[in-house]
């Protein structure tokens, strides 16, 4: 339960990211600003540091080149005097540790040069120091005679927590036995510590309101960009809906209010305009509406008449007799063009309804391969099944489907030339689908989209041999959108074509996918 918690609020992270311009905004500006405070901060407490020590250094230099004149100022005044070396060195230590507990620092001394490996009994320790206080590296350069040196350190005292520190060495002569001895000065940088601590809270607390403030700046400056494109977005998305009636509010001089003022000048072009496009619409179904019942009654009386004629041709002379039976193809085309006209008509107005029932588009299949076997023959085109041994089931309206498969099978035998026709059936849980391949002359690059336009033809000069009316497969297309499925088409030019039937299981069950492929398996592969 939590996983899935978890994941639905990452999903819902993701949409927001993706869909929200000004979250993106903000956080790139938040990141890129993090990148350099970080950075300027980084430099600024360096520079704070390296000023810091090196003004301790400085003064702990100049402490350390005090003491040791005093150091040395006494040991010259001692050395008319019988003191030994032993009183000598006490008297030094002395000195420089009063010196040094006065000033906060500590001291080692160790000599004389040469003499003795390592802190030996003999050196001096201010109290709780701990030897390895001073590094390796600064005792080895003390090893022998050498100048004043320094260097960090960090300061081990027993009973006390290690810091940081700074230690100076400097060597000095006691005139008693000539012995050089090695003086350390470790002074302590706590204050300095404690100062760059400081300084680092300070730059961190003025980094985060930065940060919040540049934040907040970048939130309300896209925020003014951002929220008129929204409010265009929403009056869009309402336009598209088809209330042409929406605009956007516009306030201001600004460029986002001139973009709104194009804006709804362009929606007013564009109601302007789909306004006249509905009414022309209007009018041309109106049209087709009236001219097509209103032929009904000559078209019946020219009907009878040529009737009479057609039954009559054979006491007619030949020419005679055949302009009658032409006129009754004629009349037959004329009819069938009237009554595709009417059902368009139905279409357009959105009167056309759906008479429901289980229907197996196997037998569909059988049925219309017999109902158009004669007009084959005439082709010299053979017409087969491929369907499965099962029934393939889909709840639609039998006639339509039929009126479909019927009008797809024609026109593949008007365009076969001579060549066999295959008729796929298949189904499954989802959906049962019909698909009719021809190998004819195929479909150009982009005719597969136009075939079902209305009176759309790929060859107008070609001879109409089935007699058709060119609204057939945009009556069939209007069929399929009845059902809620699919009618596509393939074709290519030398290899045929391929129209595909796929009407949804349950009526109202949205498809996903068809039972057959929409390009035929004996195609051949384009390359390149």
């Amino acid at each position: 339960m939590a996983s899935t918690t978890f994941r639905s609020a990452v999903r819902r992270a993701l949409t927001f990211w993706r869909r929200s311009i000004q979250a993106r905004v903000v956080a790139s500006t938040m990141v890129l600003s993090a990148i350099v405070v970080s950075a300027v901060g980084w430099f600024l407490l360096q520079q704070t540091r390296d000023g810091l020590l090196q003004h301790r250094a400085d003064a702990v230099l100049t402490e350390v080149g005090t003491a040791m004149a005093d150091a040395n100022e006494q040991l010259d005044n001692a050395s008319t005097t019988d003191n030994d070396a032993d009183d000598q060195y006490a008297q030094l230590s002395d000195q420089l540790q009063q010196r040094g507990s006065s000033r906060g620092y500590s001291l080692l001394i160790f000599g004389p040069v040469g003499t003795t490996a390592g802190f030996g009994e003999g050196a001096f320790y201010t109290a709780g120091l701990r030897s390895d206080s001073i590094p390796a590296s600064l005792q080895r350069h003390f090893n022998e005679v050498a100048d004043t040196a320094w260097t960090y350190t960090t300061i081990h005292q027993r009973g006390r927590a290690d810091g940081p520190g700074l230690v100076v060495g400097s060597q000095l002569q006691l005139p008693a036995d000539g012995g050089i001895y090695t003086a350390y000065f470790l002074f302590p940088l706590d204050e300095e510590q404690e100062t760059l601590a400081l300084v680092t809270r300070a730059l961190v607390t003025a980094a985060a309101l930065l940060l919040v403030l540049i934040a907040g700046l970048a939130w309300l400056v896209t925020r003014q960009v951002v929220t008129p494109v929204r409010m265009a977005r929403r009056v869009a998305e309402r336009l598209a809906a088809g209330h042409l009636q929406e605009r956007v509010k516009v306030s201001g001089e600004d460029d986002l209010a001139r973009l709104a003022t194009s804006f709804n000048q362009m929606a007013s072009n564009l109601q302007r305009q789909i306004r006249q496009l509905e009414e022309l619409s209007r009018v041309q179904q109106q049209f087709v509406s009236d001219v097509s019942h209103e032929l009904r009654t000559p078209l019946t009386t020219v009907r009878m008449a040529g009737d009479v004629l057609h039954d009559a041709r054979r006491s007619f002379d030949p020419a005679t007799s055949r302009a009658a039976e032409l006129l009754q193809k004629e009349l037959d085309r004329f009819e069938t063009l009237l009554v595709d006209l009417l059902e368009i008509s139905r279409f357009d107005a959105g009167a056309a309804v759906l008479e429901l029932d289980e229907v197996n588009l196997v037998d569909v299949a059988h049925r219309v391969v017999d109902q158009t076997r004669a007009l084959a023959d005439q082709r010299a085109t053979r017409v087969v099944v491929d369907a499965p041994g099962h029934p393939c089931l889909a709840e639609a309206d039998v006639r339509r489907v039929e009126r479909i498969v019927r009008n797809l099978v024609t026109n593949a035998i008007d365009h076969a030339e001579t060549r066999d026709i295959v008729v796929h059936v298949g189904g499954d849980d989802q959906a049962a689908a019909i698909a009719v391949r021809d190998y004819g002359v195929g479909l150009k690059p982009g005719e597969s989209a136009m075939v079902f336009n209305r009176f759309w033809r790929s060859d107008p000069a070609r001879a109409r041999t089935s007699g058709g009316t060119g609204l057939g497969l945009s009556i069939s297309l209007e069929d399929t959108h009845l059902h809620g499925g699919w009618l596509q088409a393939w074709g290519r030019l030398g290899e045929g074509a391929q129209f595909r039937l796929t009407l949804p299981r349950r009526a109202g069950m949205p498809l996903r996918q068809s039972p057959l492929p929409l390009v035929p398996a004996d195609a051949r592969e384009v390359v390149g």
